[in-house]
């Protein structure tokens, strides 16, 4: 492997990881997301906008919901109202702790914090870590309105002691989740040392000028009685606005130790959130890449799509979760979107004052799902040397091999021949990386679990099964999936950004070449 090639594959790697590193919380991965996004000329649309007017053949544009799904395109040019959409999804959230309402709790001279879990993660690997904050408060800006402000605490300021090994010998690690996963935030004494004799005065000045502003009855208590009140300053600082000026938040643990490249040859990636930032960020990087060139668009009849939906790891079950109407309604919109009509008199581009639909707009939005295709994205399992014997023999993907073709009979996963037939093709037909060295096409594996064991699911099938889309599952491999700290391959993130890269320039052509109904 040339020095170049390995250079490049770093260099991708190392551009996720820190992807990874500002996106603690599904809001700033969006977030990170969003400025890729305009970065590339992508414009931002909302939903409450009509988007008959707006959207162009050749446009590229994005929307959010509740600050933490997104959803961004691009139309071909020669888009026709009921033709295809490529689709590639993946969704936004990791297993973590989560602030409770009411979070603020102390016991034998330590301040604790009060938290819930979200999702299921390792739980056993948050403890001893170096932790913080992150997520979004709800704050008024002076002007009678309440906007969102993103929130993270660089510094450790929480931690979740284990027992020491002379006090607990046990020789299974599992601790109760209610009472045993509650993580200091410092010591009370210190705490008293820091506000002085004047705490309770400030406290009881900060629920006085509560009732100022809201008069004197309160639904909820203030938040410095639900909380610590020194967890709501630094949300405040880090808010830029005053204490009392934030009325709600929405916070969770994070690790603040850095995701980086490690391995000995520099070959694998330690850190937080693989599951599913890797599928997130290549879903970007992929669409971003697939319309870099200014003709990208000219030729295409369908339109290229990335879905990236919050809240998978708990059931997709919400507003803006993969089993909501989020999706489907955008998809809706999008199929009726009529074609520009071409004038060659006008420079070559396409006159946006006369556009006609030649379809029937009634049946367009069924077209459209009947030759669309998914590929559900969600990271997939590598083998683990120390645990081969889970795995099932001939199944046993490796780091840095490729993206792993998830396949289950029982359909946890959505994957049949035709999705693995286009995916062959898109894959063979992969452009090589910047380094000139390098050879075109990304290898591809193949992954069952065992008939003795479990099998996790992804968003796949409940959006195959919602639109009656044609859906492939896939991800790339990584290990221990859904502990605080994980570990995945470095060349494996180009690939998957060359795969998807491929799939959205290719997938007019292959569409309508892979004759099954």
């Amino acid at each position: 492997m040339s020095s170049r090639k390995l250079s490049s594959a770093v260099a991708k790697a190392q551009d996720f990881v820190d992807f990874v590193n500002d996106s603690p919380t599904p809001y700033h991965a969006v977030h990170c997301a969003v400025q890729r996004l305009a970065k590339a000329g992508f414009e931002e649309i909302k939903e409450r906008d009509s988007w008959s007017s707006s959207l162009q053949p050749g446009g590229k544009y994005y929307l959010t919901r509740n600050g933490s799904s997104i959803i961004a395109f691009a139309i071909g040019k020669k888009w026709k109202a009921g033709n295809p959409i490529g689709m590639v999804a993946a969704h936004t959230d990791s297993c973590t702790l989560r602030l409770k309402p009411v979070s603020k709790k102390t016991g034998a001279g330590f301040m604790q914090v009060g938290v819930e879990t979200y999702g299921g993660g390792i739980w056993h690997t948050w403890f001893d870590r170096d932790l913080s904050i992150a997520g979004r408060a709800m704050v008024k800006d002076g002007k009678g309105n309440y906007v969102q402000k993103l929130i993270k605490v660089d510094r450790p300021i929480l931690r979740i002691p284990t027992l020491a090994i002379h006090l607990e010998r046990a020789s299974v690690f599992d601790p109760n989740k209610e009472t045993e996963l509650f993580p200091i935030a410092g010591l009370v004494a210190a705490e008293l040392n820091r506000i002085g004799s004047k705490g309770d005065e400030k406290i009881s000045e900060l629920e006085k000028q509560q009732d100022e502003v809201d008069g004197p009855f309160r639904p909820l208590k203030v938040l410095s009685d639900r909380h610590h009140p020194y967890v709501v300053e630094i949300i405040a600082e880090h808010a830029g606005v005053d204490p009392e000026d934030v009325v709600d938040f929405e916070m969770v643990l994070y690790d603040t130790q850095k995701g980086c490249i490690g391995g000995i040859n520099n070959e694998l990636i330690f850190s937080a959130r693989l599951d599913n930032l890797g599928m997130t960020y290549t879903a970007v990087e992929g669409l971003i890449t697939s319309v870099s060139s200014p003709s990208s668009l000219d030729d295409d009849s369908t339109i290229r799509l990335i879905s990236c939906f919050d809240h998978e790891e708990v059931g997709s079950t919400s507003a803006h979760g993969a089993n909501s109407n989020f999706l489907p309604a955008v998809l809706k919109r999008l199929s009726v979107l009529p074609a520009a009509i071409y004038d060659a008199a006008s420079d070559n581009s396409y006159d946006k004052v006369h556009r006609e639909a030649e379809l029937d707009i009634a049946t367009a939005y069924e077209q459209t799902l009947s030759t669309s295709f998914i590929i559900s994205a969600d990271m997939a399992h590598s083998v683990n040397p120390n645990y081969i014997h889970k795995y099932e023999s001939d199944h046993r993907p490796e780091m840095n091999k490729g993206p792993v073709i998830k396949v289950n009979a029982n359909q946890r996963y959505t994957t049949n021949s035709p999705g693995i037939v286009l995916l062959q093709e898109v894959a063979r037909r992969a452009k090589p990386s910047q380094d000139p060295a390098s050879s075109p096409g990304v290898p591809l594996q193949l992954f069952v679990v065992r008939n003795d064991s479990s099998c996790g699911s992804t968003i796949g099938p409940m959006l195959s099964s919602a639109l009656g889309t044609r859906t492939i599952d896939i991800g790339n491999p990584q290990l221990s999936m859904h502990s605080i700290r994980e570990t995945g391959g470095v060349y494996d993130v180009e690939l998957a950004v060359r795969l998807f890269e491929s799939f959205f320039e290719h997938f007019s052509e292959l569409e309508s070449r892979i004759l099954v109904d």
